[in-house]
């Protein structure tokens, strides 16, 4: 069958062992599985997001912190029931969610597997938001958090940055697709339900909704705030917005992207958070600190 789940369309025979942009084959890799303590603090509580980090991607990021995993040369195949069973297992550990990163090329297999696994905590869809819509669509009624970036506005950063110039009308599609699935955030708190919270309810876990995530990148406050205008004009307190710091500057960017080459400073970092709070926004989440060396994630290994 030739493969059109995301806005590639390479049509190439993955089941076959064809293999697409996102380089893999039909066959469920998996980088990592366990627990992790540094996403936003609504997903991550304090026992951790039951993170499954699946191996591929269909965007080709210059600056990507998880470039060995990105390309499919990091993790192990997994079967539907291998992969169940990882779902149960990140459970019974106490973590508050399964956390799919990186799923769109696998959204079939990921799908069936959700079915037979009988899961009793919130699923988090956390992608690049470079996804199509019908793709998007098999995931409903199973995704119940969508965690999703939107990293520029621009054509030609994302041509430059992402090799996808498509990137900001596919993603504004996307997101009008999760935010249709989920509707506005709902958080628990013990036995207490806040929905449409306006601002986060401190030390709650949320079980439905959508974050927004945009990741400051050095130089670019500019865009970063048509981001932000874009989120909150569309959507206002109905998505909650995730402001990133923890760009990292990589060895291999220096030489092709000098501009890239240091990392966010706190200056421009207060300017486009005093702008998201000046534009209105209270829903979301900053990074305290300097979280980039959190963000870098190991190989696959058994016992993970």
């Amino acid at each position: 069958m030739e493969c059109g789940l995301c806005p590639r369309r390479c049509a190439v025979n993955r089941g076959a062992g064809g293999r697409g942009f996102c380089g893999m084959t039909e066959e469920v890799f998996v980088a990592r599985v366990a627990p992790h303590f540094w996403e936003e603090p609504c997903i991550s509580g304090e026992n951790g997001s039951g993170t499954v980090f699946f191996s591929g991607c269909n965007l080709r990021c210059v600056y990507c912190q998880n470039r060995k995993i990105a390309a499919g040369k990091a993790g192990r195949p997994m079967s539907v029931q291998e992969l169940s069973g990882a779902f149960l297992s990140l459970q019974e550990a106490g973590c508050h969610n399964i956390n799919l990163v990186t799923p769109s090329h696998y959204v079939p297999q990921i799908a069936e597997t959700l079915r037979i696994s009988g899961l009793s905590v919130p699923v988090v869809y956390n992608t690049s938001s470079y996804e199509c819509v019908e793709t998007l669509k098999q995931m409903e009624g199973l995704a119940d958090i969508y965690l999703a970036d939107f990293k520029y506005l621009d054509e030609g950063l994302a041509r430059k940055y992402s090799h996808a110039a498509d990137y900001p009308q596919t993603a504004k599609a996307a997101l009008r697709e999760m935010v249709r699935q989920t509707g506005g955030a709902e958080y628990v708190r013990g036995g207490e339900v806040f929905q449409n919270a306006v601002e986060y309810p401190d030390g709650a876990l949320m079980r439905r909704g959508v974050i927004v995530r945009h990741l400051l990148l050095p130089g670019q406050t500019g865009e970063a705030k048509k981001v932000l205008r874009y989120l909150y004009e569309t959507y206002g307190d109905t998505i909650a917005v995730s402001i990133l710091n923890q760009y990292t500057p990589l060895p291999h960017v220096a030489a092709g992207y000098p501009e890239l080459n240091r990392r966010v400073t706190a200056e421009e970092y207060e300017e486009v958070t005093e702008f998201a709070m000046e534009l209105g926004i209270g829903h979301g989440f900053l990074q305290e600190g300097q979280a980039a060396s959190e963000s870098f994630i190991p190989e696959f290994a058994e016992g993970d």
